[in-house]
């Protein structure tokens, strides 16, 4: 297992910020304004970890054609849930300020909700500039161009990449992008769902429920 890394890859919603089952409550709730249904737990089935350019793809392909102001009206809808409920994971602040080891987020959030969620928390002076997001590269994740892009912009070879992610397009990414990928299951949106057995069947290297079992090399842990 990877424990002295020369760069660490964090992915920023459900691993910085428990903020997955407010976005696809949010998520649910716009679309029915257009007559889509769709369910929480089948939001995290379809797009935990993905862009709202997949959001669009996905209902293009289906003959549902979403018009281009839902991605401004779900933007409001996420603020408002995040200024009223967004908390970071808990235990993720010690990680961060005993961290040694470059860092860097990439997300498939835009720049702005990250910038917000980050602020929102207290997370931000961790990170400073190191923010990149699916809209700077080609394809979001599952494509490993995030990851890579990330990794060009810090410096550091791929093969020397620590990704901790909570989806599976995030820890496919990442393994496509020659990483190791750490799965982190302790979000609420994994509290009804075996997140170990979907992140280990993904391809990830480890995983793990509590940010204090962070550095843990045992088994116990995983």
């Amino acid at each position: 297992m990877m424990t002295d890394p020369d760069l660490i890859i964090f992915d920023c919603d459900g691993v910085l910020i428990d903020s997955e089952v407010l976005s696809c409550r949010c998520l649910s709730e716009v679309l029915a304004g257009y007559g889509v249904q769709l369910g929480v737990d089948q939001a995290l089935d379809l797009f935990l970890g993905r862009s709202v350019t997949a959001v669009f793809e996905h209902y293009e392909a289906l003959g549902h054609s979403i018009p281009e102001r839902f991605a401004a009206e779900l933007r409001a809808g996420v603020r408002a849930a995040f200024l009223s409920s967004l908390c970071p994971i808990a235990g993720v602040s010690s990680v961060l300020e005993d961290l040694r080891i470059p860092h860097c987020i990439a997300s498939s959030s835009d720049l702005d909700r990250v910038s917000f969620s980050l602020s929102l928390t207290g997370l931000a002076p961790h990170f400073g500039t190191r923010l990149y997001t699916s809209q700077m590269v080609k394809r979001g994740k599952p494509a490993p161009d995030l990851f890579l892009y990330a990794a060009e912009r810090m410096q550091v070879d791929p093969h020397r990449t620590l990704v901790i992610e909570d989806s599976v397009s995030g820890v496919k990414a990442g393994k496509a992008a020659g990483m190791t990928v750490w799965g982190f299951v302790g979000g609420s949106h994994y509290q009804s769902r075996d997140g170990k057995a979907i992140l280990r069947e993904a391809g990830a290297d480890r995983v793990f429920e509590r940010m204090a079992d962070f550095w843990r090399t045992d088994r116990q842990g995983e």
